[in-house]
């Protein structure tokens, strides 16, 4: 039995930046779940907007993102649906399909001396399939993951800031 590789297929699928904002959350919070701004921030997803009916951030509203993977490709959109939105504090929404999560990404929000801590984070399902992927590109997605939420806080903090 090798048991470095069992470690690695069940380490922990997830990750998570944080960074200063000299803001209240109350403006951080707009700026976070207004998924249609997410184009100005992350490297990845260059677009999103509501969908079903959706207009704004609520438990179940859905949005889709257009997302160019890696920064370079391939093209998709991402069906999202939020999963937890608690004002001023938490924000996190669900990709995958109707049926199945894939992976769920979020924003935490705590207050910081005159500003606000802000941690964006994703968690990867522990289905086999995200397992066995994770065992083979983790640590490469995973660095790409991490460098993505830190120009994604950067952006926001520019703005926020301005």
């Amino acid at each position: 039995m090798n048991l470095p590789l069992i470690g690695a297929v069940l380490a922990p699928l997830r990750g998570e930046e944080a960074i200063h904002m000299d803001a209240p959350p109350e403006q951080v919070w707009s700026l976070v779940t207004d998924v249609t701004r997410i184009g100005e921030f992350s490297p990845e997803t260059f677009e999103a907007r509501w969908t079903r009916g959706s207009t704004g951030p609520e438990v179940g509203a859905h949005f889709k993102g257009h997302v160019k993977r890696n920064g370079v490709g391939p093209t998709y959109w991402s069906l999202c649906r939020v999963t937890r939105c608690v004002p001023n504090q938490a924000f996190e929404f669900a990709v995958g399909s109707d049926g199945v999560t894939v992976t769920n990404w979020g924003y935490r929000l705590e207050p910081d001396g005159s500003g606000t801590r802000v941690t964006e984070y994703y968690r990867i399902e522990p289905h086999l399939v995200m397992r066995a992927y994770w065992a083979v590109l983790g640590s490469l997605r995973s660095r790409t993951n991490r460098k993505g939420m830190r120009t994604t806080l950067e952006r926001m903090k520019a703005v926020v800031e301005a």
